[in-house]
């Protein structure tokens, strides 16, 4: 489903409110984007109907925030968010409203974040309806809190790391008060799940502007708090800025935490991941990069077999990314990346990972031992192989038998 397609069955949704008298406008990031000329990734509608006058006019809904008047609609293969226009009452827990009630979109758009969210546009004639002064604020390349930064922030604490999200990705300035504002109340995002936390690390440092997203955590404050214990002094922010450079533009997740927690040791990265509730594959994965790094910094000094086992790990693109962005940020030469690609260029397909020439059942046969041992030899064997220095089945099986005897347990 493409992004015209979503914006077609938001329009749908909003003229089948319209036939019954309501009030219906695309609202927040949609119109932000398609004022900048960019596409949106998805297209809420927000009406003056409430959840169940909207639930009555469609056969497929969702009420998954009903009590703060949100549904979704299933609309043409997409879910489109149809949010009643409310004003918020109190937040105690920095997250979430305790009370909502029910009110115009003017009032509606009072309550939101920035001025770049809280607009409207009118689906039948494409006219903006800006009553917080988003229009002049994407003009001014500016991300301003709406009212009162400090109070917008305590009502709801994710708000910082989405102003700075927004920034980065946008290429705009924070404005000076909401940078003061985010500057006093940064401790405050330790107390919003770490869930939520990791998704906004996430948006900021797989965007091409991860640099500049990275320099704006650390200026506002908030870098101190992001990844729980961890600190980076000013050089350290500088260093991982310079990495952060370097980067593909595409450069994912994964990549840009093993740039991040570079100065850290694999097994302190992996816990910091765990922290921050990311999967297991990228905590494994930031681990499997750090590991590696230093050794393909000497990728000359790698033997045949290192060099394949690598090469033929999904994470290798990975980490020729990662060696990249070391050269170029601290070492300033390109040289040891470009003698590992050198080095997996020059690989044969058919040789990068063959099938073993000695294997578990061989060592059974020889009453190879239980244990740790039993695959120390299977990987001696195999190493050797990788190296090319066994070339057949029967020379595999002769290192088998010395390996076992040289650890004590002579073959059969």
């Amino acid at each position: 489903m493409n992004a015209q397609s979503c914006r077609q069955a938001a329009e749908r949704v909003a003229a089948i409110l319209r036939q019954d008298g309501f009030v219906a406008l695309l609202a927040g990031g949609c119109v932000r984007d398609l004022l900048l000329g960019r596409e949106p990734k998805d297209y809420d509608v927000a009406t003056n109907a409430t959840p169940e006058q909207v639930v009555a006019r469609f056969h497929r809904t969702e009420e998954v925030g009903a009590q703060f008047g949100v549904v979704i609609v299933r609309m043409k293969g997409h879910m489109i968010e149809v949010a009643t226009f409310r004003s918020d009452g109190d937040y105690r827990d920095g997250r979430h409203p305790d009370s909502i009630r029910f009110t115009s979109a003017e009032e509606d758009a009072q309550r939101r974040d920035f001025p770049i969210n809280g607009m409207f546009l009118d689906p039948a004639d494409g006219h903006v309806i800006d009553y917080v002064g988003g229009q002049a604020d994407l003009a001014a390349k500016l991300v301003r809190a709406i009212g009162d930064p400090a109070k917008r922030f305590a009502e709801d604490h994710l708000r910082m790391l989405r102003a700075v999200r927004f920034a980065a990705v946008l290429g705009f300035d924070l404005e000076p008060r909401t940078l003061d504002a985010i500057r006093l109340s940064a401790g405050h995002i330790r107390e919003i799940s770490v869930e939520r936390v990791q998704q906004e690390l996430q948006r900021i440092l797989t965007s091409n502007t991860r640099r500049r997203g990275w320099e704006l955590l650390a200026d506002s404050g908030l870098l101190d708090y992001a990844f729980g214990e961890a600190v980076w002094s000013p050089s350290e922010v500088a260093d991982v800025a310079e990495r952060l450079a370097h980067l593909p533009e595409d450069a994912d997740f994964m990549l840009a935490m093993a740039v991040v927690l570079r100065r850290f040791k694999p097994r302190e990265a992996g816990r910091i991941c765990r922290r921050l509730r990311c999967s297991a594959e990228l905590e494994k994965g930031v681990a499997w990069l750090l590991e590696r790094l230093p050794r393909v910094l000497h990728a000359e000094t790698l033997e045949l077999a290192d060099v394949k086992l690598l090469v033929s790990d999904a994470r290798f693109g990975r980490l020729g990314d990662l060696l990249y962005a070391e050269c170029n940020g601290r070492l300033n030469s390109v040289t040891p990346h470009e003698t590992l690609l050198a080095r997996a260029a020059g690989i044969p397909p058919e040789k990068l990972a063959p099938a073993p020439l000695v294997n578990g059942d061989d060592l059974q046969n020889m009453r190879g031992p239980r244990g740790p041992i039993y695959k120390e030899v299977l990987d001696a064997v195999y190493r050797a192989q990788l190296n090319e220095t066994l070339d057949n089945r029967d020379a595999g099986l002769r290192l088998t038998r010395r390996l076992l005897k040289r650890a004590g347990y002579p073959a059969k």
